[in-house]
């Protein structure tokens, strides 16, 4: 699925069956809970905290729950993710081109590699 017809369909979605967008307003507030959210489940994970009685390592679904409300203000707010992507893209490609390859913290010592994506 592209981010067009991503937005296409949380588009299609609440006109069907949300009624309405939330205002923006509310949008940027069910934002930050979700990140919250995914910030808890973070910390219980990599962090020092444990998981409590009933919690679940859920961070695609957190995941998945910030990119809905990002594409409902993204909707909203009439911007094209898939143009608005490139440019941020191609704006930290040449800003950053050569800055993290220069980085000597982040030298190939082992704790700073990415996990293998799904």
């Amino acid at each position: 699925m592209t981010l067009e017809e991503a937005q296409q369909q949380v588009d299609r979605w609440i006109k069907t069956y949300g009624v309405r967008y939330f205002s923006e307003l509310t949008n940027m507030a069910v934002l930050t809970e979700e990140v919250g959210e995914l910030a808890r489940v973070m910390a219980r994970k990599y962090g020092d905290q444990s998981f409590k009685e009933g919690e679940r390592e859920n961070i695609d679904e957190e995941l998945a729950d910030i990119l809905w409300v990002l594409i409902c203000i993204a909707n909203q707010t009439g911007t094209d993710l898939t143009t608005a992507f490139k440019q941020s893209l191609d704006k930290k490609t040449q800003r950053d081109k050569n800055r993290h390859i220069n980085n000597p913290k982040l030298t190939d010592d082992g704790k700073n590699q990415p996990h293998e994506p799904v």
